[in-house]
């Protein structure tokens, strides 16, 4: 599009008073959505790669730190996002945000050690913070909430589609050797340039809201004690595990969070209207309580959606590319969902019922997951996954619905920020209580397996084969446990469980029993969680929906300040 017509177009919007036709909104849409999947994607499409780059680049005891620094800048950036939005304009920001993870991308495709990828994923990351909370909230700006709906249905499609895309992606280019005289691993970062000029080239040429620019100080005492109060909780989130949850080095993370969160506090209350995060936000009780049900939702969804590809790899047998195609049901469930939540409320103007079905269709999920066990078809826990993902596609849109409409139109920016910043936290915070509950129950429920009268006689019966013995793998393995060496079997399967699949089935069989008693116990919790949101969601005043945009809102107070 020429630049004489970009112009006239963006003036004839700003006389239309912000109003939007449905096909300027998808050609926006376009580009927000190719930001939100470089965004999805990038968080699991390295996992299933990373043991490849570590490998490569000879730092497998580093992998963490590669994740945990993704993490910390993507989630410390979001409310920060959220507030320079409001004062600088979201277009601009959003153009920054493409721009920096692109950059963090093309370091990373050219990482020559792990420290060095560690550092170019915080840049990643930094971009990453603002590229969901921004969609969301352009969004807003440009669609009236009533339309919200149907238009959010395209992004929670993009988000499903990601999960299941990621570990595919990231296992083709894994297994290349070299892609274009580049090795394979590389391009797991390098594929996000093409994506990410496709955003930058809609965003560019096809969104025009008028740019309000507003005279107000950038809040730095909150951005710094929000980084004081988030960075430690996340590094223990992460690392707790190996440090010890009641470590020297954990317990200072505890104290210098709680520190963070008081300074924070007092910093916000110092810069009243310039805050950060605006504490005036809570005195709203719809959209106080949307966030709190919107961090109990980040723990179960988070928490519990990370054990189902473990169960899918160890306890049915798929590879990680096998298990992303497998989670196809529960992006089904979700896109069913948001699309029929989104016609509903377009249609009636009614929404609040989604928090109460969303949630209860979660809890159904997760309470017939309590039943898996290691004998479950593929079918049987696919329809615990069409339940879960029905459950999500209903929540993640009304919850944030919720939050725009509990605060005026100038405030949307830092609103989207926020419920999505408390969400990541949450959903943290559940990765990190979940996958402990996991771990360190699998001892118990792998020793209550090698017990089990049938599960013994089969490992007699192959320990007496012949065919057995003659693989090393298996003869190995009868070795340590006629010697009682089980204790170190049973800790290998959290670092490295690739052996199992090398076993005989009746070897293996006590290990994957085990996983699969665990993980019942990861989603009896989950339920209970889930419990409490059902029960908070009736407690939820969900504003009425507005009918213009908060763009034609924000021009409408502008011309009646002028006017004045």
């Amino acid at each position: 599009m020429a630049r004489a017509e970009r112009k006239a177009e963006a003036q004839a919007l700003a006389e239309s008073g912000g109003a939007m036709t449905h096909k300027q909104i998808l050609l926006v849409l376009v580009g927000l959505m190719s930001g939100m999947f470089l965004s999805a994607l990038d968080q699991s499409v390295v996992g299933s790669a990373m043991r490849t780059i570590a490998d490569d680049l000879q730092g497998l005891e580093l992998q963490a730190w590669v994740t945990t620094a993704y993490l910390i800048t993507s989630t410390i950036s979001t409310p920060i996002y959220g507030k320079l939005g409001d004062i600088f304009g979201r277009r601009r920001l959003f153009i920054w945000a493409i721009a920096l993870f692109l950059l963090g991308s093309i370091l990373c495709g050219f990482a020559m050690d792990m420290f060095q990828l560690a550092a170019y994923r915080a840049v990643q990351g930094i971009g990453a913070g603002g590229l969901f909370s921004l969609s969301m909230t352009i969004m807003a700006d440009i669609v009236p909430p009533r339309e919200r709906a149907r238009y959010q249905g395209m992004f929670l499609a993009v988000f499903g589609s990601s999960s299941v895309l990621g570990p595919v992606v990231g296992g083709l280019f894994a297994s290349a050797d070299q892609i274009l005289w580049v090795d394979g691993w590389r391009w797991v970062f390098l594929i996000n340039i093409p994506v990410g000029a496709v955003a930058v080239f809609m965003v560019l040429n096809f969104l025009h809201v008028p740019q309000l620019m507003k005279n107000h100080k950038i809040d730095w005492w909150g951005a710094v004690t929000i980084i004081l109060a988030v960075v430690p909780l996340l590094l223990v989130a992460e690392n707790g595990s190996d440090w010890g949850w009641d470590s020297a080095l954990s317990i200072a993370m505890y104290v210098t969070t709680v520190v963070g969160i008081v300074a924070f506090i007092f910093a916000e209350r110092a810069a009243k209207e310039e805050a950060l995060l605006p504490l005036n936000l809570f005195k709203n009780l719809a959209f106080t309580l949307s966030t709190i049900n919107g961090v109990i939702i980040g723990v179960a969804m988070f928490g519990g959606m990370m054990t189902l590809p473990l169960l899918l790899q160890l306890v049915n047998g798929a590879s990680p590319t096998e298990s992303g195609f497998m989670m196809l049901p529960m992006v089904f469930g979700m896109m069913t969902a948001t699309i029929m939540s989104g016609q509903v409320t377009r249609k009636t103007g009614k929404y609040k019922i989604f928090l109460a079905t969303g949630t209860l269709s979660l809890l159904i999920g997760y309470v017939y997951m309590i039943g898996y066990n290691a004998d479950m078809e593929f079918w049987q826990v696919a329809i615990g996954m069409v339940f879960i993902g029905f459950g999500l596609g209903q929540l993640m849109q009304t919850l944030t619905l919720v939050a725009q409409q509990s605060v005026a139109a100038r405030d949307i920016g830092v609103a989207t920020s926020s419920a999505t910043f408390f969400r990541q936290i949450g959903g943290t915070l559940g990765v990190a209580i979940f996958i402990s509950i996991l771990f360190n129950s699998l001892g118990d429920t792998i020793g209550r397996a090698f017990k089990d009268t049938k599960i013994l006689a089969g490992i007699k019966q192959a320990a007496q084969d012949p065919q057995v013995l003659a693989d090393p793998t298996n003869r190995a393995f009868i070795e340590k446990m006629s010697s009682g060496d089980m204790a170190n079997l049973s800790d290998q399967i959290s670092t490295d469980s690739s052996f199992l699949s090398k076993l005989d089935p009746r070897l293996a069989r006590p290990f994957l029993v085990g996983f699969a008693e665990s993980a019942t116990q990861v989603f009896f919790w989950a339920a209970i969680v889930v419990a409490v949101a059902f029960v908070m969601s009736f407690f939820i005043k969900a504003p009425a929906l507005r009918e213009t945009s908060a763009a034609q809102e924000a021009m409408k107070e502008a011309a009646a300040g002028s006017a004045h």
